[in-house]
């Protein structure tokens, strides 16, 4: 039997008057990739930025692997072991492709203030070890050849690769990509569902984002479906792709 790493139950998040979540609930087992999808404005980043702690719910329940992490601040989310790449790529521009992943690595450091100040032994070996980490973390995503490029200067692809380095550097459980192949092509783009693969063959948990629809079903073990802020369907590939709201949601009116 599957074990729950998340579960959320009746999330609301209110901007005013507009109920951008409403009743929204999932749950996500270990070991499994789970995909979210649904047309442009259902909600599917706002639940991301919910889950992150970038947003705070106005209702309901989440819990993940055992912590109550309603309305928790992200750095206590990170802690947890939720990381996160961005729809809109975010990484630090003029640091080089190792600084950027340093510095999602450092949420993981033990060193105090003090040891970082005096330059103690024990802050100097966590350091070796952060740069060392940082260093298999760009070799694993498959750009270790980029390890002293300015992040602003790699391609976009390579950009890409980087923030879901960095992420991992947090040692997530679950790792939430937002749209990880948006403007690649169809080469890169299947890289990345290799790697997305690698990823969770390695123990990482993974909730993906994604208008690829076909990269989705060939990809994810279940999807579920939001619309205009609702969760109209769930379960596996084949039953989402034949589901007829689904169809509908896709297909009718459009959506903004």
């Amino acid at each position: 039997m599957s074990e729950t790493l998340l579960s959320i139950n009746g999330i609301v998040k209110r901007f005013g008057g507009l109920t951008a979540l409403n009743e929204v609930g999932l749950s996500i087992n270990k070991g499994e990739i789970y995909g979210l999808i649904g047309p442009n404005g259902a909600g599917k980043t706002t639940l991301f930025n919910v889950l992150t702690g970038l947003y705070m719910p106005d209702e309901g329940q989440f819990n993940f692997d055992g912590h109550n992490l309603f309305r928790v601040k992200p750095d206590r989310v990170v802690k947890a072991g939720i990381a996160r790449t961005f729809q809109n790529i975010r990484l630090f521009g003029e640091m080089t492709a190792l600084e950027n992943v340093m510095v999602g690595r450092h949420t993981r450091s033990k060193a105090n203030a003090i040891g970082a100040v005096f330059r103690t032994p024990a802050a100097k070996r966590e350091e070796q070890e952060i740069l060392q980490k940082s260093y298999d973390l760009l070799k694993y995503v498959g750009i270790e050849d980029v390890i002293d490029e300015q992040a602003c200067n790699l391609s976009y692809g390579h950009q890409r690769r980087l923030e879901i380095a960095r992420a991992l550097a947090c040692e997530p459980k679950l790792l939430a990509l937002d749209e990880p192949a948006a403007g690649m092509n169809p080469s890169e783009t299947e890289g990345l569902k290799e790697l997305m693969s690698k990823i969770r063959d390695d123990g990482v948990t993974i909730l993906l984002i994604e208008h690829d629809v076909k990269l989705m079903m060939e990809l994810c073990d279940r999807i579920a479906v939001l619309d205009y802020g609702q969760k109209i369907a769930e379960g596996l590939p084949e039953e989402i792709r034949t589901n007829p709201r689904v169809i509908e949601a896709y297909l009718g009116a459009a959506h903004e």
